[in-house]
Formats: C-alpha cells, sequence, structure tokens
C-alpha cells in the first residue's frame, strides 16, 4: 500500500518508521524536512508539497498539532486536497477539533476521498513502541479496509462510530487526564505541608482504594450503571471525610479550589436526602446539570470489561 504521513514531530515520526519496518511504501512531507530525515534514511520517500504527496498515495496520515494545522495541510495552498485522487483516504491521527473534523470530512466526500478521524493515545514512548490506543471513527468500511494498517502502529485499535466521535473520546480523555493531575497535585500539597514526607505519602495513597483500582474502571461500579442506593461508602461518611481535609487545609494555609467544589456538591446532595446512597451519588448533579442521562446496564458493562481482560491476555 501506498501511504503518504504528513507531521514527523514526536509521535508523527516514530509511527511513520513503524510503517515503513512493516514493508509499505511511505512518502513523507514535514514542515522542516530535517524532521523526515530518520524517516527517509529508512527508505520513505520525500514530498515537496501535500499536493504531490496526495497525488502519489492511496492514504494519507496526518499526525500535527492542532485543528488549524490539519485545515492548511488539507486546504492551504498546494494542499492535500488539490493532490488526492477519487478513491483515496485521508486519516488524522492529531488531536482535533470535532467541528472541523465534520468539516473536513465533508469537504473531501465532495471529492470522493473518504476520512476517518483516528487521534491516538500513547506519548512517544508509546508510538515509538506501538504500544498506542488509537480511537477511530467514520465510514466503518473505511475502518475495515485500513485497520491492518492502524494495527501495525496502535495495539489497542477501537472503532467508536460516526465521524467525529474518535475525537470526543480522546478529548474527554486528555480532559479527565489533567484535571485528575491538579486534583493530585491539590491534595499532595496538603498532605505534605500538613508534615507528611511525600514518600511515605505516595506509598501510602497507593495501597488504598483509590491506588488499587484504575480510576476509568470505577465508573463501572455506581456511575455507570446508575445504581447508588447500595453503597460502598456513603455520602454522608464521605461528606465527613472532605470536610475533615479541607479543614486541615485551611489550618496548614494550602488552597483547596478543587476540593471545595467537591465539598459544595457533596454538601448539595445531602441536602437532596442523598446521605446514606454511595459517595459517588453526588455525580449525578453534574448529569442533572449537563441535561442528560448517563446509564449503562450492568451487564454491558461486564461484557466489556470481561473482554477487555481477555484480549490483555
Amino acid at each position: 500500500m501506498r501511504i503518504g504521513f504528513v507531521g514527523l514531530g514526536a509521535m508523527g515520526g516514530p509511527m511513520a518508521l513503524n510503517l515503513l519496518d512493516a514493508g509499505h511504501t511511505v512518502h513523507v512531507h514535514a514542515r522542516r524536512r530535517s524532521s523526515a530525515d530518520a524517516a527517509l534514511a529508512r527508505g520513505g520517500i520525500w514530498a515537496e508539497t501535500p499536493k504531490q504527496l496526495a497525488g502519489a498515495t492511496d492514504v494519507v496520515f496526518a499526525s500535527l498539532p492542532g485543528p488549524a494545522d490539519v485545515e492548511g495541510v488539507v486546504e492551504g495552498e498546494n494542499g492535500l486536497a488539490a493532490g488526492f485522487r477519487p478513491g483515496a483516504a485521508f486519516i488524522d491521527l492529531s488531536t482535533n477539533s470535532p467541528a472541523v473534523v465534520r468539516q473536513l470530512h465533508a469537504r473531501l466526500a465532495g471529492i470522493e476521498v473518504a476520512m476517518l478521524d483516528a487521534p491516538v493515545s500513547g506519548g512517544p514512548k508509546g508510538a515509538a513502541s506501538k504500544k498506542l490506543a488509537i480511537w477511530t471513527s467514520g465510514s466503518a468500511e473505511a475502518f475495515e479496509t485500513f485497520r491492518p494498517v492502524l494495527e501495525q502502529m496502535g495495539d489497542q485499535v477501537r472503532y467508536l462510530g460516526e465521524i467525529g466521535s474518535a475525537t470526543i473520546a480522546k478529548l474527554v480523555h486528555n480532559c479527565a487526564n489533567y484535571t485528575i493531575n491538579l486534583v493530585l497535585a491539590e491534595v499532595f500539597t496538603l498532605g505534605v505541608k500538613a508534615g507528611l514526607d511525600p514518600l511515605a505519602l505516595f506509598a501510602a495513597v497507593r495501597q488504598g482504594s483509590l491506588g488499587r483500582q484504575s480510576t476509568i474502571d470505577r465508573l463501572a461500579d455506581h456511575f455507570l450503571p446508575a445504581e447508588f442506593d447500595v453503597p460502598s461508602f456513603a455520602l454522608a461518611l464521605a461528606h465527613k471525610d472532605i470536610a475533615l481535609a479541607t479543614e486541615l487545609g485551611r489550618i496548614h494555609g494550602v488552597p483547596m479550589r478543587l476540593a471545595n467544589l467537591a465539598f459544595a456538591d457533596m454538601t448539595e446532595a445531602l441536602n437532596e436526602g442523598w446521605g446514606a446512597r454511595d459517595s459517588r451519588s453526588p455525580m449525578l448533579l453534574q448529569e442533572r446539570r449537563a441535561g442528560v442521562d448517563i446509564r449503562v446496564p450492568r451487564e454491558a458493562l461486564q461484557d466489556l470489561m470481561q473482554k477487555e481482560r481477555l484480549n490483555r491476555g
């Protein structure tokens, strides 16, 4: 398969090398030609412009910093859209905007070019080792056509549905990740300023319930099935715990902005009469604010998690 690859930075560079190692003919383009040195040394073929690259290939992958970069490569002067032949495909590996993804999908459909959005997660080390999650959406037929190529770059390739769905999943993932980082920074500064050695604190917390179970897997306990009435830990007791933690923050002069937001929601939930429900029941308040009802049958959750355990061996 003749493959084009645009964007050979920390993520795109290793992914392009993996495609070359798999035996594909890979045409490459980057803003700076020096970024392509490793790919060219491994047998890649330089394209002077995205237009030239599109005209020489069956499918083009892009790994670029953001929406404006992707738009420019596709629709700019000498862009991909000017070089694509009918029947070609474009797969965007970037973390993009759903609106831009849908706009480009419609634009390319008009010239008979299939598009998939396929953002990746795993960082540069994962890109090099092929330990990447690649979330993909768009045409199911196009996904099946290019799944073998995607699997030469990542070990967790998943199809999520209509165009833009994968990009939404990536934004949810990244936003959760970065927000959790801030929460951990907040509570660890509390623990250290209150007098605990940071290594001892780390060792203690990672052996508690939070450390023993994946944060995402915990969503399947109560939140996703919307089952809060048989508590793992009662809201009234959790409210007491966070009250003590935020009080400790005030004693030691530690700003606890995120913890205080959580405390406010837990107080509101107590006023709803939910004290005997699970401590995660305040999550229902966010559903109410967002105007959505999140409910997944427990059996479906169990089936999914069992399949993933089997896939991991």
